[in-house]
């Protein structure tokens, strides 16, 4: 008679893993206690808590650097969990094993230094992102791009061909997984069809600080102005140009 076992299989083993907890909500009592006490309930450690109330509008925003023992399949548990404390307070709310990478689409036109620096970023690790794909209306960059093995889209675009531009663009973020797409220096308006299907995941990088200088030229705008530093903002798209959340 053959004696035959069945071996139960061991267990992952647990190692220490981080989670970033972003929310905003409207302000109300309780917020950071009923955060504070998920965490703590589900054995996690703080290792850094931000939060502030944005008084005039009355609405609140958090983030929370914590670390826990787990695995790959602990920020599913962790956000299954959360879930009816987000539900109290109407909160939204993201939660993401830190040095997650986010797939990412850069749309740019002429200008590379934008788009330079983020491929070299991504490409040493410092920038947590996986670049998808690079979509352009011109070709001055697709040598560089494919140097980088990524990618590149040549979409035109004139005023006779933006419908069916902006539609190839949104066929290139569904068919890469896109999470979050990224206007370096991409000197076209965005549609406010575009901008309400994008909502939430474009952001554009715009050369000036604003609400200061908007539009086109800011520097010659900021210079004319006599302003003594200038620099760049990273903003949400809205269908509003340059008006987006900073």
């Amino acid at each position: 008679m053959t004696d035959i076992r069945t071996e139960t299989p061991l267990p992952l083993p647990l190692t220490t893993v981080e989670h970033v907890l972003t929310l905003d909500c409207r302000e109300m009592p309780g917020i950071v206690h009923a955060v504070s006490g998920f965490l703590l309930e589900h054995g996690c450690d703080i290792v850094d808590s931000k939060q502030f109330g944005e008084r005039s509008e009355a609405h609140f925003f958090m983030r929370v650097h914590f670390a826990s023992d787990g695995d790959a399949s602990t920020a599913d548990m962790l956000r299954a969990a959360f879930g009816p404390v987000a539900a109290r307070f109407g909160m939204s709310w993201r939660l993401e094993r830190l040095g997650s990478k986010r797939r990412v689409l850069i749309m740019v036109s002429k200008f590379g230094h934008c788009l330079n620096d983020l491929l070299f970023r991504a490409r040493t690790g410092e920038l947590p992102v996986e670049i998808a794909a690079v979509v352009s209306n011109h070709t001055d960059h697709q040598g560089l791009v494919e140097w980088y093995g990524i990618p590149y889209f040549h979409v035109p675009v004139t005023g006779a061909t933006k419908p069916a531009a902006e539609a190839r663009l949104l066929e290139l973020v569904d068919e890469f997984d896109v999470e979050l797409v990224v206007l370096a220096r991409y000197m076209q308006v965005l549609s406010d069809e575009l901008t309400r299907k994008l909502d939430g995941r474009a952001i554009n990088i715009h050369h000036s600080f604003l609400p200061s200088f908007k539009g086109a030229k800011p520097y010659h705008q900021a210079y004319a102005r006599g302003v003594k530093t200038v620099g760049a903002t990273a903003h949400y798209v809205n269908a509003e140009l340059d008006e987006g959340p900073i």
